[in-house]
């Protein structure tokens, strides 16, 4: 599957995109202006996103992923 096929489908599922996702972040305190803190890990990340949006893992780690930078 794609990374944009995840992102896509995430979407789907939770109703949000990238962007309501890194808003979510900053709140959480994983991001500071739209960069992600040195001292978050993955887990952390992965951990909130299975909680909070029922992602499973290779979802919530394109969210990671998008938090790093990625953009396709």
């Amino acid at each position: 599957m794609s990374f944009q096929a995840y992102i896509d489908n995430i979407k789907i599922k939770t109703g949000k995109s990238p962007d309501d996702f890194k808003k979510l972040a900053e709140e959480k305190g994983f991001l500071q202006n739209g960069q992600l803190k040195s001292e978050v890990k993955a887990g952390q990340i992965v951990a909130w996103l299975k909680e909070d949006f029922e992602l499973g893992h290779g979802h919530a780690m394109s969210i990671f992923a998008l938090f790093k930078g990625k953009t396709e």
